[in-house]
């Protein structure tokens, strides 16, 4: 019987896939020599790979304008990246490259934006849609960026009284573009019924009658609805979708000036090499059923805009450890300690069990076996011992012997929210250093090129935050 590790992802699944490959006994990222990274740099390190934002961006693009064409659907797509999915001047600024759309969530974001524009990054007709439950500082922004002359900021109504700082604060002679948020329901299994964000769906009609309607300074373009859990194929999706349709066909009909639906909540990412989504049935589905209900109620379909954050910049991110030592802790749990903490590093396989595509960097024809991985921390939590697909972790041995090559391994597709969630650069669990950061690109010459965008975080940096160091 076959054993190695090599022999245990070909019985798994189809290999090589997209974004990996073997060669030489080493995993490769994207073509990414990732053993060559480690060789320069050393390990713990990110790894954000620029080149996997442009093709994400380019291929929704094209599976909507393909779903737009296929059903005659006589509305545009827009596509918008959320910049809460890691704000990342490099991130944002690549993302700008393929002509989209930028999406905030708090007041901060506002700055973001006016640097981007001072660097020529974006113009005023740029659309920007302000999310999220707004503070005054927030409205404030939104509000001074269209007194500025930005022609597609749209604020998204969180909730009634949002409104009432908007007319206070913008003094734009052209007539405002507002949206509003509709307060989704959520699954049968979540925590609560209905988000805690937007408005109820039941309240809409008679708030925009009463306050909106006949005000000649504002007029409502966009109903936007997001759902926690994505974009997926089940009744539940497509139920909401229906519900949220159905909604904007009745405004339209009191409301001439709404043209748009933003449907919040993005396509799901590869967390496992057996990952399968049919993106363009799902794209396909989502214009033919937005067609449908509008033709039902005898209305011109809206333009579709959809906000991207995980799909965006999720699979271009990488974080790289090393296997420092073997613990035998009983007689059937096998531990490897990494060189870093999963707590600080990748926050959201301890605070939501989430779990990320993990494979071995070499030792790929060594044999495997069952292991837990444990980080620095002395939090019990600071742990990873189970895969998308099994309830498991397998690994190949590492060697005992003291001058061999440790076992190097990757945790793949963790670029979006993990450093905000995180707090890049500040005070981390047990004084646990953020890691080194490597950004990786195609040059002038159209060669991939590596630099390093952040050393490792040093103890003097953390003690001047604690007050220790003036």
């Amino acid at each position: 019987m076959n054993n190695t590790y090599s022999d245990l992802v070909d019985q798994t699944f189809h290999f090589p896939q997209e974004g990996f490959d073997v060669e030489n006994n080493y995993l490769r990222f994207n073509g990414v020599d990732i053993k060559g990274l480690i060789d320069k740099y050393g390990t713990p390190f990110k790894l954000t790979y620029l080149p996997k934002i442009g093709q994400q961006v380019a291929k929704a693009k094209k599976m909507f304008n393909d779903a737009i064409k296929k059903h005659r659907y006589d509305g545009n797509y827009y596509y918008c990246y959320c910049t809460k999915s890691s704000h990342f001047s490099f991130i944002v600024e690549e993302t700008l490259k393929q002509n989209v759309h930028l999406e905030t969530s708090f007041a901060y974001d506002i700055e973001i934006i006016k640097q981007l524009y001072k660097r020529r990054k974006i113009t005023k007709d740029t659309y920007i849609i302000c999310n999220g439950f707004k503070t005054k500082p927030y409205t404030r922004n939104i509000a001074r960026l269209i007194n500025d002359g930005f022609k597609n900021v749209i604020p998204i109504l969180d909730n009634k009284n949002e409104f009432d700082d908007y007319k206070k604060l913008i003094r734009s002679k052209d007539p405002v573009k507002i949206g509003i948020r509709i307060a989704a329901e959520e699954e049968p299994a979540f925590d609560f019924y209905t988000s805690r964000l937007g408005i109820r769906s039941r309240d809409i009609l008679e708030f925009y009658i009463d306050k909106i309607k006949g005000n000649n300074k504002f007029q409502l373009k966009m109903l936007h609805f997001f759902m926690n859990k994505g974009i997926k194929d089940d009744v539940y999706y497509w139920s909401e979708l229906n519900k949220v349709v159905n909604l904007y066909c009745q405004l339209k009909k009191i409301c001439p000036e709404l043209d748009s639906v933003n449907i919040g909540g993005g396509f799901p990412i590869k967390h496992s090499l057996g990952f399968e989504y049919d993106y363009q049935y799902m794209a396909n589905e989502i214009v033919a059923t937005i067609k449908k209900v509008c033709k039902q109620h005898k209305v011109p379909v809206p333009d579709i805009y959809t906000e991207f954050g995980s799909f965006t910049v999720g699979e271009a991110g990488a974080v790289v450890y090393s296997v420092l030592d073997e613990k035998m802790q009983n007689d059937r749990e096998i531990w490897y300690m990494i060189d870093s903490s999963f707590i600080t590093t990748l926050p959201d396989t301890w605070g939501i069990g989430e779990k990320f595509l993990m494979l071995p960097i070499n030792r790929w024809e060594e044999e495997y076996q069952e292991v837990h991985l444990g980080g620095l921390t002395c939090d019990s939590h600071d742990f990873y011992t189970s895969e998308e697909h099994i309830n498991a972790v397998f690994l190949p041995k590492a060697s005992k012997e003291k001058n061999d090559e440790p076992l190097y391994i990757g945790f793949f597709h963790t670029g979006a929210y993990q450093d905000q969630l995180a707090g890049y650069g500040g005070i981390k669990h047990c004084m646990i250093p953020s890691p080194k950061h490597v950004v990786v690109e195609y040059n002038k010459e159209g060669e991939l090129e590596d630099w390093l965008y952040a050393k490792e975080q040093s103890p003097q940096s953390m003690l001047k935050l604690l007050g220790y160091i003036k």
